[in-house]
């Protein structure tokens, strides 16, 4: 007897995740309550992210692989942070425990946070090698490496999983990032606040380079990260949106490829950076110093259009209907970002009825 799928049902398990513990968390455990949940409203993907507290990827992956059975699970690592043997072996072990479930997703991070935490900086020469080193210990060589990394003669996965390795993707805003990206990786994860239009101009970029080097510009695959705030009440959806956007406009640097890659005005991020509460950190990112409710009232300095454009807020449909336009743009998985899986029940509905309508 063949099952009926629900319309659009299938399409949302490939094209649309989640973050599990978005933000600061006390209690690791509710990620894995999390994980489940999004597995059971239809989502196809956890991402979790790297802070130095109670949310190491590695752990948090396994359990997450305990705990569901289909949902794909994305580890976020920086890639100066462990030896590379230990970044290849958690991978692999992922892809072995999770049933080929893994991908491996390594993050810039901010010069001055790597600076004070005394590991190197993310450089792209150092991220290219260890890309290198970890595909060929995934493929069962030994490894004799003497370059920017360090110094390793004879390094190699003893026992491996052997089979699909995982996919690697990299976190990319400018054009040397996203061009690094099509050149090296399996796919690009496209920063919040990115407009369908920057999206459009990404991945472009993005496949240009990957048919430049020789690859299929279409083997890369295109993910954006997009914060959501579906029927929130009005001090929640400040505090998730408008607070996690001052996060990254706030940082030199990543804000302002931020506003230039959407076209926007660089003058607003000079009043945000002028505000007493982010020009008091000297250096430091505000999230972590601050809660995402505590930079709420830096956030209103934000001009509508921007969190109009780079995410998506309302009720559960508008929600769905703006983040076609992400897909149109050229997205081929989107991350939900800023609200929980416990809020996106009526937004994955929504979500399955205008990818159904779309014919997806």
């Amino acid at each position: 007897m063949t099952v009926a799928v629900e319309p659009g049902a299938q399409a949302l398990f490939d094209k649309f995740g989640t973050y599990i513990l978005p933000g600061r968390v006390n209690d690791p455990r509710r990620g894995i309550d999390e994980a489940k949940e999004a597995e059971r409203i239809g989502l196809g993907c956890v991402w979790i992210s790297e802070r130095y507290a109670l949310k190491e990827p590695a752990v948090l992956a396994g359990a997450v692989a305990e705990a569901t059975s289909k949902i794909r699970i994305t580890g976020t690592m920086y890639a100066t942070m462990r030896h590379p043997l230990v970044t290849a072996s958690v991978a692999d072990m992922m892809q072995a425990m999770s049933g080929e479930r893994f991908r491996l997703m390594f993050a810039r991070a901010v010069p001055a946070y790597m600076k004070m935490l005394g590991s190197p900086p993310i450089t792209m020469e150092r991220l290219a090698d260890l890309i290198s080193i970890c595909r060929r210990l995934w493929a069962g060589e030994k490894v004799d490496y003497d370059g920017v990394l360090g110094k390793f003669p004879a390094i190699n996965l003893t026992d491996r999983h052997g089979g699909t390795p995982p996919p690697i993707i990299f976190t990319a805003i400018g054009p040397k990032s996203l061009e690094f990206a099509g050149e090296h990786c399996d796919g690009v994860l496209l920063h919040p606040f990115v407009s369908a239009q920057g999206v459009k101009n990404s991945a472009k970029i993005v496949r240009d380079a990957a048919e430049k080097a020789g690859r299929d510009p279409m083997s890369v695959r295109i993910y954006h990260n997009i914060i959501v705030a579906p029927d929130l009440p009005k001090d929640e959806e400040e505090a998730v949106v408008g607070g996690r956007a001052i996060t990254y406009f706030e940082l030199p640097g990543f804000g302002d490829l931020i506003v230039d890659i959407n076209g926007w005005d660089k003058k607003v991020l000079e009043q945000i950076r002028a505000h007493p509460k982010i020009a008091g950190l000297n250096g430091k990112p505000a999230d972590q110093a601050y809660t995402r409710q505590e930079l709420v009232d830096v956030s209103r300095l934000i001009p509508q259009q921007w969190l109009d454009e780079g995410a998506a807020v309302g009720t559960a449909a508008q929600c769905a209907d703006q983040l076609m336009g992400f897909l149109d743009a050229g997205a081929d998985e989107i991350l939900l970002h800023g609200s929980s899986p416990k809020d996106m029940g009526p937004l994955t509905a929504e979500l399955k009825r205008a990818l159904g309508a779309k014919g997806l």
